[in-house]
């Protein structure tokens, strides 16, 4: 009995603490939600998609919109963009819905290109430096790389099942990919040879690179999640948490390498210590204020600065939170 009482003790404590945890700042970027959201890697540049307003992209920083965007022939009471990615040196964004993506230029603001995808959806994307290639997953287990401004393409094939997430190297040398058939493979986009595959006990839901080019983070629909060593292809480590099921909507790398920090569709932000999978510290964002369930999905994270975290999730909200 003491044993029971002291872990509901314990449990207690620990849901009270992350309860506790306010954030230092935050923005309302959505008044009805947002669909998907983005940032760039330091954090200074966030694009939102919402219902309402389009594609709206921000300065972090002062809290400015800075571009509203709108795909071919939707307006801003039909948008249905739900996949953003930012890329790693700020010139470039990619928004893509299931059928078409269209790359942008951050510096003016303008279209850089639109492409219809007719052969299955768009699952996942991702745009490398200067906007130069782009990574589609799709539906069918294909995943596409394409050099735009070149007119070169590459089909990777490894795939048995559907795309789930996807992630590309700054120069877009390497992609990561994972699928509901249980793997992820990190892959050459000139060659589109495997150098290394990632096996899961269930489908790969998430997957994120290390922008230096050290780690790898692919997670699956039960509870693996591993970070993995690019240079030897093994096994770091494992993310340590007691629930026997946890999906993560988000991941990134801190620069230094040595944390991961995640996001969850159960409103919950989560920093994690890279060597040893364990838990440094965890925030739960503002629910959806519409939600009868208080529910929110944290659509991104980023490190701001060498003390801060920012999440953007599915309640509009941008928040920012103290690591220390």
């Amino acid at each position: 009995m003491k044993h029971l009482l002291s872990i509901c003790l314990v449990f207690c404590l620990s849901a009270c603490n992350v309860s506790d945890r306010k954030p230092t700042h935050y923005f309302q970027h959505a008044k009805s939600g947002s669909l998907a959201s983005a940032f760039s890697e330091d954090a200074s540049v966030g694009i939102i998609s919402s219902n309402n307003e389009g594609i709206v992209v921000w300065d972090l920083e002062y809290n400015q919109k800075i571009y509203q965007w709108n795909h071919q022939d939707q307006d801003d009471n039909a948008n249905i963009i739900g996949l953003v990615n930012i890329s790693f040196d700020k010139s470039h964004a990619v928004t893509a819905d299931r059928d078409a993506f269209a790359i942008w230029d951050l510096n003016t603001g303008e279209p850089v290109g639109f492409w219809r995808i007719d052969e299955s959806s768009v699952r996942d994307i991702a745009v490398s430096n200067q906007g130069n290639g782009i990574l589609v997953g799709r539906g069918n287990g294909k995943v596409l790389y394409f050099e735009h401004r070149v007119g070169r393409r590459i089909e990777f094939l490894g795939h048995q099942e559907k795309i789930n997430s996807v992630a590309l190297s700054p120069n877009g040398r390497y992609a990561l990919t994972g699928g509901n058939d249980y793997t992820a493979y990190l892959w050459d986009t000139q060659s589109g040879q495997v150098i290394y595959q990632f096996d899961h006990p269930s489908r790969v839901t998430k997957v994120a690179l290390d922008s230096q080019g050290r780690y790898a983070f692919t997670a699956d629909s039960q509870k693996h999640a591993r970070i993995w060593d690019l240079q030897t292809g093994q096994e770091i480590s494992r993310l340590k948490y007691i629930q026997r099921q946890k999906i993560f909507s988000s991941a990134r790398f801190s620069p230094d390498g040595k944390q991961l920090l995640t996001g969850s569709p159960d409103r919950h932000l989560t920093l994690w210590d890279v060597e040893s999978g364990a838990k440094i510290k965890d925030w739960k964002v503002k629910p959806n204020e519409k939600s009868l369930t208080q529910s929110a999905v944290v659509y991104a994270v980023a490190f701001m600065g060498d003390n801060q975290v920012v999440s953007g999730s599915s309640s509009g909200w941008v928040e920012v939170w103290n690591i220390n």
